[in-house]
């Protein structure tokens, strides 16, 4: 068996990955009207009686909020990803390897989760989970806070998506990796409420 090939019968278990609400006080109406303010700019739809630089500052905050909500999914994100990397270390069979990397771990959330993880996602209603978090990604590995809206030109702005899925691109393919399989590792998704209540009944079932 060839030294960088992981032991096929083994399972392991990865930390889980606890995402946490946005408090960004964008309510769904906000997004909305980015949405249409794209389409009336566009011609796609009839206009609302607004001038094109209503339009325009309403599509550039609607995409600014936007980007800020994928900064703090990424940072949920990497923070795992970063947990990941820690737990392998202490893994004997895993410990020492060196293209077991960040990106391994990153690129089994966007490309290859387990089923169970994949099947939440949908039931909460992220079909299109592979570009949202391959996105939220790629802006972490550049910004190390959430930029502020006139550091960003207009142009990153209306197409952060396009930047962003390059970004991730770039972070993927900056180092030589492992590939890892869904069938060897497996994780669970929760919602930071979710993990807090299942913890809390957990330590009250040791308590009674």
């Amino acid at each position: 068996m060839s030294p960088k090939c992981i032991v096929r019968e083994m399972v392991w278990e990865l930390p889980p990955l606890i995402l946490h609400p946005f408090n960004e006080r964008v309510p769904p109406s906000a997004l909305l009207e980015n949405s249409r303010a794209a389409l009336m700019l566009s011609g796609i739809i009839p206009g609302d009686g607004s001038g094109p630089a209503e339009l325009k500052r309403r599509l550039l905050n609607g995409r600014y909020g936007e980007l800020r909500m994928l900064y703090f999914l990424g940072r949920d994100v990497m923070c795992w990803v970063e947990q990941c990397l820690e737990w392998s270390t202490r893994v004997p069979e895993l410990a020492g390897r060196g293209d077991l990397r960040r990106q391994s771990f990153a690129g089994l959330l966007t490309a290859n989760p387990p089923d169970r993880v994949r099947d939440k996602l949908v039931r909460w209603g992220v079909d299109d989970y592979v570009s949202i978090f391959a996105r939220a990604i790629g802006v972490n590995a550049v910004f190390a806070e959430p930029p502020a809206a006139e550091q960003l030109s207009e142009e990153f702005l209306r197409n952060y998506h396009r930047y962003a899925d390059y970004l991730y691109r770039c972070y993927m393919d900056s180092q030589a990796h492992y590939i890892n399989d869904a069938a060897q590792f497996h994780f669970e998704l929760y919602a930071s409420g979710e993990h807090s209540r299942m913890l809390a009944s957990q330590w009250g079932d040791g308590l009674g």
